[in-house]
């Protein structure tokens, strides 16, 4: 569906660009913002290789494993109907790791991994209660470090590109919170509902 908004956007832009006759204004627009999009592709490699070297050294020394320990009560309790010691489990920690650190394209195949075990796990063609919340708690993303947007800052050559870390850590807990709290009461509401019927 957003790719027919996207699409129809774009002819719709291209149509009254023709008929008002500023198509060379829209040629430029489409040359320089591909040519930017490049650039920043380019420029927020170097942030995403520092950040998860800095990740690799965190794992080697011990600090990512003591992170998973001191998360996996309150992550068990998060899902309890996947198993302690079950693969999806470590997935769900490692994502949740690395989106911790602001590392969400290292996130991905992580995150990936967590449901085609949750899947494995229900035998159902609907998406279980661990999964729904899964897709809640990643969509939220808790971010320590937002490391993507501070690349696009320092980028763009902002005068203090870290002052946002502060208001993203609140947001981030704020949304971390409000996905469990929501994600808790349609549980409860699709419970009642089976119950009744």
């Amino acid at each position: 569906m957003v790719n027919y908004i996207w699409a129809i956007m774009a002819i719709g832009g291209i149509i009254y660009a023709m008929f008002t006759g500023t198509m060379d204004q829209v040629n430029k627009a489409i040359f320089k913002s591909a040519d930017d999009a490049v650039v920043l592709a380019i420029s927020l490699i170097s942030v995403m290789v520092f950040w998860l070297g800095i990740t690799k050294i965190a794992e080697a020394a011990g600090l990512l494993h003591a992170l998973v320990r001191l998360a996996k009560p309150f992550i068990s309790r998060l899902f309890p109907d996947i198993p302690k010691d079950h693969p999806a489990m470590g997935y769900i920690l490692s994502n949740l790791t690395a989106n911790f650190f602001g590392l969400g394209n290292a996130a991905t195949p992580m995150g990936i991994k967590a449901m085609e075990e949750m899947k494995k796990l229900s035998n159902s063609p609907k998406a279980s209660r661990s999964m729904i919340t899964f897709l809640a708690v990643n969509t939220s993303s808790l971010t320590l470090i937002p490391t993507t947007v501070l690349a696009v800052r320092m980028k763009y050559e902002s005068n203090s590109p870290t002052e946002i870390v502060s208001a993203t850590l609140l947001a981030s807990i704020l949304s971390f919170i409000g996905a469990i709290l929501i994600d808790r009461l349609f549980y409860e509401i699709r419970r009642r509902k089976e119950r009744r019927a």
